[in-house]
């Protein structure tokens, strides 16, 4: 069955003009374009994209942590705080912060479990840990731990949903629904046509 998912290329793929090397993969694995946009997203999208519950943010907050500490580093000095929430919220502003720094392409994907497809294909959340063949394995840039000693998100190429849950939710948020169209139209919408 055709699910449909989103995909933010962020801006270091974009500046780095990764954006249809990017674009290519995915539809190599058989997926279509069905929506698409070249945006500058505002701080209200990137926070309400990136709104996470108490439980993600412990989480996110307790692997900083760890990672600061395995370096030695002054967790305060870093964080401004030692609790893992309050870390995680961090996180939050850091990725809305990024995702608003530049011009983002948003794409909706549709094809069978495109869910999946696109999430094995960019490989996990850090290059450092993505193996060669994903996107961020190929195109990433640095570890997370080089992203939370300079105080930002990591330069990790491409946002996508993690669930089908998580894709209609992140696709009515980005997309109204008569940005929804065929392939030719989306991709004619990027380029003006």
């Amino acid at each position: 069955m055709n699910e449909r998912t989103l995909v933010v290329l962020k801006p270091d793929a974009v500046f780095r003009g990764l954006s249809g090397q990017i674009i290519e993969r995915f539809e190599k694995c058989g997926l279509k374009i069905v929506g698409a946009k070249m945006i500058n997203v505002s701080k209200e999208l990137g926070l309400t994209h990136y709104a996470k519950d108490e439980e993600w943010k412990n989480n996110v907050g307790k692997r900083a942590l760890k990672e600061v500490e395995e370096f030695n580093l002054n967790v305060l000095e870093i964080f401004g705080t030692n609790n893992p929430v309050e870390i995680g919220e961090l996180v939050v502003q850091r990725n809305a912060d990024f995702l608003n720094s530049g011009p983002v392409f948003a794409f909706v994907f549709e094809g069978v479990n495109a869910v999946k497809k696109v999430r094995s294909l960019i490989g996990p959340t850090f290059p450092d840990t993505a193996p060669p063949g994903t996107i961020r394995g190929d195109f990433g840039l640095e570890n997370s731990f080089t992203g939370t000693v300079r105080k930002r998100t990591t330069y990790n190429l491409v946002h996508a949903s993690g669930n089908i849950e998580e894709a209609k939710q992140e696709i009515d948020l980005w997309f109204k629904p008569e940005e929804l169209v065929d392939y030719k139209q989306a991709i004619d919408s990027i380029y003006g046509y």
